[in-house]
């Protein structure tokens, strides 16, 4: 589902992209649910729109940027991003950016799209006047820039956009265009390579622009995202979803008979199947899996007996139209890893039965149904419209301090199919420090892809339902993938970083969270807004 798009594909891409958006609805939606007074917000095109903040440098020059979007533009060929950078703070030599790549996402059907490159890596758009890729810059001078991404599908208004350093900027309206800007008539960012050579008072710096051509590729992707409970957890990446039934309520050690909790909780999942399965494409693969105990051919021949039983009693209760297939994957596909101190943990977390299929992605209004009994909750999808841009992150709602770090809380916020959960880190120390926001509070026995990396130990949690949301990922294809959060790099003493991670969103009548910090510990009723 995701992939490399080459430039001769973008047009392919944008059809196939058409089908999967499912976004016609979402007014009717929006109304029956918030009223018609609390309808879809204006787009409005305000640009520039402008960030400002500390960044992450390789060289730990960690100056104060402002960063702003002064135009994203659609064409009949690509999506182009026009964006200015300042440098507020002295800065020397060559430093290199530490944040994660530019990436443009549709906050309504988590799809991603990445800039185009050439086969060594390098960007299109505003060249480089080395080969190094880096750009002259200088205190208090603004770099213009230009860059090149796959055209975005029509119906596509407002995007969200990560990657500057300073956070996720949401409600960047896309604007339709006959033709490009013109290029810059007098590129003037090679004549002022070194500090000894700035340009005059005023001059903002801007380069030969190159557009893309045959060797071009960009990264596409989706935003996969997990929701955990007790009973069930629920992946979903790109039009396809899988819950997972956990094997603590499915089977006795060995047996591949249903326990009277585990064939309550099937039946229960097979009213969930039939809310969310794609009536156009109504194939649900159940899928068995087995922990390492055993030799590969015992555990593939249990793992396909566990997925026939749990299919038979999903046909019960599904009733016609819908094809139920049965794969056995014995113990190919863990998904926790098995030896470590929490080995029992992983090892329940591998013994498990899923229900693979193509989700219906029409928005709703979601149904009176109680998910707090039966941890089904996972599979509810919750979708509002996208969050208008704002550069305030809010008042400071919780705080904490551990290890010489000042933590402050802001309030999530909605956007789309997520929430942004947006958190300062202060280094009050005299020297730099390497905080450790890992994955410490993870679940033992938890899906590691979702548990590790920059703010992998971040959780939300619903107290009522008992929900716990990872920070979602972006699925760039072949194994790739990019945590949906800022990185966190060195804390140079005495400053102040902005930092932001995306979680699946709750439903819309969910108010506060549960924030799980990591090592700063858990903060009660965080405030969700819209």
């Amino acid at each position: 589902m995701a992939r490399k798009t080459p430039l001769a594909g973008v047009a392919l891409m944008v059809a196939g992209s058409l089908v999967l958006s499912g976004c016609s609805s979402i007014s009717g939606w929006w109304s029956e649910t918030f009223g018609d007074a609390s309808g879809p917000p204006e787009v409005k095109e305000e640009f520039p729109y402008v960030r400002e903040g500390r960044i992450f440098q390789d060289t730990g020059q960690d100056a104060q940027m402002r960063f702003a979007v002064t135009g994203l533009e659609r064409t009949d060929e690509y999506t182009v991003m026009y964006y200015e950078v300042t440098y507020l703070d002295d800065i020397t030599g060559p430093n290199r950016n530490m944040s994660m790549a530019h990436t443009l996402v549709d906050p309504l059907t988590g799809r991603v799209y990445r800039q185009f490159l050439d086969e060594n890596g390098l960007k299109y758009g505003s060249e480089s006047p080395g080969e190094d890729g880096l750009y002259p810059v200088h205190d208090g001078v603004t770099n213009e820039y230009v860059r090149y991404y796959p055209r975005i599908p029509d119906e596509v208004e407002q995007v969200t956009f990560v990657g500057s350093g300073l956070g996720a900027m949401t409600g960047i309206p896309v604007q339709d265009v006959e033709e490009e800007r013109p290029d810059p008539e007098d590129p003037n960012g090679a004549d002022h390579l070194t500090p000894d050579d700035p340009p005059a008072r005023g001059e903002n710096l801007t380069f030969p622009n190159r557009r893309p051509d045959e060797d071009a590729s960009a990264d596409e992707g989706w935003v996969q995202s997990f929701v955990d409970s007790e009973i069930a957890s629920t992946t979903r990446d790109g039009d396809r979803e899988i819950i997972s039934l956990h094997s603590d309520v499915m089977f006795e050690f060995d047996r591949d008979d249903l326990t009277p909790e585990a064939e309550e909780v099937v039946r229960r999942a097979a009213t969930t199947l039939a809310r969310n399965v794609d009536p156009d494409e109504p194939v649900i693969t159940v899928i068995g899996h087995t922990d390492s105990l055993g030799s590969d051919s015992y555990n593939d021949d249990l793992s396909v007996r566990r997925a026939e039983t749990v299919r038979d009693l999903l046909a019960e209760e599904i009733g016609p139209g819908h094809t139920l297939e049965v794969e056995g994957r014995g113990e190919s596909e863990p998904v926790a890893r098995e030896g470590g101190p929490d080995d029992e943990q992983a090892r329940a977390r591998n013994r498990r039965v899923e229900f693979s299929y193509v989700f219906d992605d029409a928005p709703r209004v979601s149904e009176e149904e109680e998910y707090d009994d039966d941890g089904l909750g996972v599979a509810q999808r919750n979708v509002t419209w996208p969050a208008p841009y704002d550069d305030d992150p809010g008042a400071v709602v919780a705080e904490s301090e551990k290890d010489g770090i000042r933590l402050e809380v802001h309030p999530l916020r909605r956007d789309g199919a997520y929430v942004i959960g947006t958190v300062a880190l202060t280094n009050i120390t005299d020297g730099p420090l390497t905080p450790d926001v890992g994955g410490s509070e993870v679940v033992a026995g938890g899906p590691e892809q979702f548990s590790k990396g920059t703010l992998g130990g971040f959780q939300l949690f619903e107290p009522e339902s008992g929900l716990v949301r990872y920070v979602a990922q972006m699925d760039l294809g072949e194994g790739r993938y990019s945590s949906f959060a800022d990185e966190v790099h060195v804390l140079q003493p005495g400053n102040t970083y902005n930092l932001v991670a995306v979680f699946p969103a709750p439903p819309v009548d969910v108010e506060s969270l549960t924030l799980r910090a990591g090592p700063f510990g858990e903060f009660e009723e965080i405030p969700v807004e819209y």
